[in-house]
């Protein structure tokens, strides 16, 4: 009797277990081993905010390392790595766009009072898709059309409206010191672009790259660890001559393939379509070689933290999906097993969008100079004020508006007098009599230009949570974790094959060695072998060393694969070198015991 309710028991908790979704499945072992959790759940968690345990901080961070080695310390001949603050004056951002433009739409619950963000609501509740550049009177126009009710209580729910994305503050205890968290690393490599430029011998292209936290006010996260407020971007702005816009190194990727949603295919609901890089170029499916570059290296990137090329999908974004500052969009999406396409890299072509913007409001010119190869002779517009009659017109303040006007460009002026007639200058409006014209013949020996700009951008939760997902697997009834080698929290695991006959003793010197070498490693004695290698396998370590009694009598260890389970010996002097060599990928498991008799 009680066997059989055992056995019932027990066939009940493995119909459970093959219930649950994989999602489920990883959230769960995060939760349980230290990877993730939800922050502050001490007082009820906060949703849109994620704390890392031991282990998940550690991947993490190799996460950042690794996307550091990809994309940066490969390329530091041209692309520099900086840290800005996290906040930064309201300025910055009026420049930028993001006061005006950086918005989503939100609904409220008449019942509850709960807020929603409008379009994933809709999509939710009806299906629909690509709602993303609808505004507030179309949304609210959907809703009503398909009845969409709050997912919480079943309310009716009011009208559709704009909210600011960005997290407000102020800087000391002036209220008038308006400052924002910043919602993309972008802005600090911009305003300080002229600086790096200076210090990278002033050379283009120029690439300056961030790791660093953002914030961005979403609506309502519900997505555990896809959709937060606060995350880690991993970022790279690549400035370049809109002129000679070539990427050399395009040549190293030409040859391999995207599967694309060009805006053509999207608009069309046309499949997706398989493109070498240089075609996606040639054909005008990516507006920039180097945009095309950072995809390429992406669609690898990607590959390395184990996801596999049918599973990956660039997507374009429509024109009334773009950010503000963007000529071109497109999303790296993975496919994940509850949320379908998730984007986890944006690849924008944001033109001299956000260095034009912060010339115009910091008045400082960002251009930067290119010498030409030959002499160019070209008829040339200047002009300089007129100031007798400024000084008449407008008297004592001459001083200042003669300086405002040391900051324009013959161009700008030339233009508003030509359309209006007049240039507003401190509030004083100065017709073409203020200004004396001439037009001479120059020689140019080489022009100044405002650089444009190729964005690849990464959020570093979210690839935790895709590679941790993509390792996921289960053999015999238990989880094996399956990361990559150079993103295991922990490397190597010592272990004594029984806590007796000085066993210990001898797994602790190798141990302790291994921690010398600079190697990550965890020592434990505690349970059965059997039950250690199950809790190691679990949390992804890739190696596995057991101190057995055949160590005392040949100082061998055995050494154990946590993919196949497959162990070799391999003598305790020749451990650290060996160990490496495989977590470099220099040596295969079976070469790691191939010199052991």
């Amino acid at each position: 009797m009680v066997s059989a309710l055992r056995g019932g028991l027990k066939r009940g908790i493995e119909v459970a277990e093959q219930d649950r979704s994989l999602y489920e499945k990883v959230v769960e072992l995060a939760h349980r081993r230290g990877f993730f959790w939800p922050s502050s759940e001490l007082y009820g968690g906060v949703s849109g905010f994620l704390d890392f345990g031991p282990l998940g901080a550690a991947m993490k961070h190799r996460l950042e390392e690794k996307w550091r080695k990809w994309f940066v310390l490969r390329h530091q001949d041209f692309i520099a790595e900086i840290e800005t603050p996290v906040v930064m004056p309201s300025k910055v951002f009026e420049a930028s766009g993001h006061v005006q433009h950086f918005t989503d739409y939100v609904v409220d619950c008449k019942s509850c009072s709960r807020k929603f963000r409008a379009d994933h609501l809709i999509e939710e509740q009806t299906g629909l898709r690509g709602l993303e550049g609808l505004g507030s009177e179309a949304l609210s126009k959907l809703i009503a059309e398909h009845g969409v009710r709050c997912p919480e209580c079943g309310g009716a729910l009011g009208e559709v409206r704009s909210f600011n994305l960005l997290f407000r503050t102020t800087i000391g205890p002036y209220t008038e010191n308006v400052a924002f968290a910043r919602p993309e690393a972008a802005q600090g490599m911009f305003i300080n672009f002229s600086k790096v430029y200076r210090v990278m011998r002033e050379k283009l292209p120029l690439g300056i790259a961030q790791i660093g936290k953002v914030l961005r006010n979403e609506i309502s996260p519900r997505q555990g660890p896809i959709r937060l407020r606060e995350f880690t971007i991993m970022e790279i702005e690549l400035f370049f001559d809109p002129e000679d816009p070539t990427c050399p190194l395009l040549d190293k990727v030409r040859e391999e393939e995207l599967k694309l949603l060009t805006e053509e295919d999207v608009e069309k609901g046309a499949e997706p379509r398989k493109v070498k890089v240089g075609e996606a170029v040639e054909e005008g499916y990516i507006k920039t070689e180097w945009n095309a570059y950072f995809m390429a290296l992406s669609k690898g990137f990607l590959e390395s933290l184990g996801v596999p090329d049918d599973k990956q999908l660039f997507v374009a974004k429509l024109p009334s999906e773009r950010a503000h500052y963007a000529a071109q969009v497109y999303d790296q999406t993975v496919y994940l097993d509850r949320w379908g396409w998730v984007e986890v890299s944006g690849h924008a072509y944001r033109t001299d969008y956000d260095l034009k913007g912060h010339m115009e409001v910091s008045g400082e010119d960002l251009r930067v100079y290119k010498r030409l190869d030959t002499p160019v002779v070209k008829h040339k517009l200047t002009f300089k004020p007129n100031v007798e009659l400024i000084k008449k017109d407008f008297g004592s303040n001459v001083g200042g508006i003669l300086k405002e006007i040391s900051r324009l460009r013959v161009e700008e002026i030339s233009e508003a007098l030509t359309r209006i007639g007049f240039i507003e200058v401190l509030g004083f409006r100065l017709t073409r009599d203020h200004f004396i014209f001439k037009e001479e013949e120059v020689k140019e020996t080489g022009r100044r230009f405002i650089p444009h700009v190729a964005e690849p951008s990464f959020g570093a939760e979210r690839l935790v949570y895709v590679t941790l997902e993509y390792a996921y697997s289960e053999r015999e009834g238990r989880v094996v974790l399956k990361l990559p080698k150079d993103l295991a929290p922990i490397e190597i695991v010592v272990l004594p094959l029984v806590s007796r006959d000085g066993l210990p003793e001898v797994a602790k010197r190798v141990y302790e060695e291994l921690v010398h070498r600079g190697f990550r490693v965890e020592y434990d004695e505690s349970g059965s072998i059997g039950r250690r290698y199950a809790r190691v396998d679990e949390i992804g370590v890739p190696l596995a060393v057991t101190v057995d009694h055949q160590t005392l009598e040949d100082n061998s260890v055995t050494v154990r694969d946590r993919d196949t389970w497959s162990q070799v010996r391999v003598k305790v002097e020749e451990l650290p070198a060996k160990l490496r060599a495989y977590l470099d990928g220099e040596l295969s498991f079976k070469e790691l015991g191939a010199s052991f008799k």
